[in-house]
């Protein structure tokens, strides 16, 4: 058997929304789906606004862009994040600023940004990671007695909350509502996907007037083709926004997927020693974007000989991210920031198992046992 780390689970719902989106010619980046896409997905986050992008790199810039972060500026990032939350904050001229992830969540270590803010830092950009929220109470106090912006980067948590186990509960806030404007991921392995997409979010009108100029190559209002300032052709498509809002609808039945392989894999893996597995703390709703686990040394080999031997058995598997700050384009532009010990762990020892929408029972019971067998052999 073969288990891919990933196999997305494309609805009917969006197969009919492409299929009428071709049948009406609406193709290009006008159309209906986007309109009834950024309302529905604005509605369900409980926010105002809602924009589309081209991905999700492109929703970091241009959140960044339409709050004038620049050169001179310094936005606070964690270390242990996919590099498009470092790349975006390079776009703009500004500076990335790194702090260290937390060893149980692996988002940032939210007790290390204080000691990161000069008077040069703009925002702080939280990264929920692999699913996980990071613990907002603490950088929103931060950023209101420091005066800063809080933009959420929020591609791997959709759905996920923070201070409640839905979004109803009192309290309870979803991954992305949090923030002044943040920003969302639609890639093919995303809970919500358009193929490739983003989202910006806000509940700041004058934001999401500015961003939606911003994407669309900055037109003078009144005066189409007439061009004062910079802007980005960042466009989502009107077939993209039909599969985003046809998976959207089918939410509930994702996040209860990835629930249900969460526990599946913890119920299969907890006893078996040097792999540690992730956790839950009790603020958040874990949506488990990606299953990741941690191969300590007692295990008995390191994490790329674990998954050479899962490969071998037919088991696709991913690397963690590795250190923001050792890549070595970082360390042309920004210099030496270290060190970061726990994210460079995390990026040594750390991988995801086969986590996708359409992963099955005798998938997850495949690769439990696969790793069972390697684990004998360790």
């Amino acid at each position: 058997m073969h288990v891919p780390v990933n196999e997305p689970l494309i609805s009917a719902e969006a197969k009919a929304y492409v299929n009428d989106a071709l049948d009406t010619g609406w193709i290009s980046s006008s159309g209906p789906s986007i309109d009834r896409f950024e309302r529905t997905f604005a509605d369900y986050l409980g926010v105002k606004h809602a924009v589309t992008t081209m991905n999700g790199t492109t929703a970091l810039h241009l959140a960044l862009a339409t709050l004038d972060i620049g050169p001179g500026d310094e936005v606070i990032v964690p270390d242990f994040t996919m590099i498009a939350s470092v790349a975006a904050v390079l776009y703009t001229g500004a500076l990335p600023v790194f702090v260290d992830a937390d060893p149980e969540t692996w988002c940032m270590d939210v007790s290390q940004i204080e000691g990161k803010i000069t008077p040069k830092t703009k925002a702080i950009m939280p990264v929920h990671i692999y699913g996980h929220p990071c613990d907002m109470d603490p950088v929103l106090d931060l950023a209101k007695r420091h005066g800063l912006t809080v933009v959420e980067d929020a591609a791997e948590a959709h759905g996920a909350a923070y201070n409640g186990s839905t979004p109803l509960t009192a309290g309870g806030r979803l991954c992305g509502s949090m923030g002044r404007i943040n920003a969302f991921s639609f890639y093919a392995n995303k809970i919500i996907t358009t193929g490739e997409g983003g989202m910006v979010v806000t509940d700041d009108d004058a934001l999401a007037a500015r961003a939606r100029s911003l994407k669309d190559l900055a037109h003078s209002p009144g005066k189409r083709f007439w061009h004062e300032e910079l802007g980005y052709n960042y466009r989502m498509t009107n077939l993209q926004a039909a599969v985003g809002l046809g998976q959207l609808e089918n939410v509930a039945s994702y996040l209860a997927h990835k629930k249900w392989m969460a526990a599946e894999y913890g119920k299969r893996l907890s006893k078996i020693g040097g792999i540690r597995l992730p956790v839950t703390k009790p603020w958040a709703t874990n949506v488990y974007w990606m299953y990741g686990i941690v191969i300590e040394e007692s295990f008995g080999m390191t994490r790329d000989q674990f998954r050479d031997a899962l490969k071998e058995k037919g088991v696709d598997t991913r690397d963690f991210f590795y250190s923001s700050a050792t890549q070595p384009m970082v360390r042309k532009l920004v210099g030496d920031q270290g060190p970061f010990p726990v994210s460079q762990r995390l990026g040594e020892c750390g991988l995801y198992l086969p986590s996708g929408l359409a992963l099955t029972q005798e998938q997850i019971e495949y690769v439990c046992d696969a790793i069972q067998q390697v684990a004998r052999a360790a």
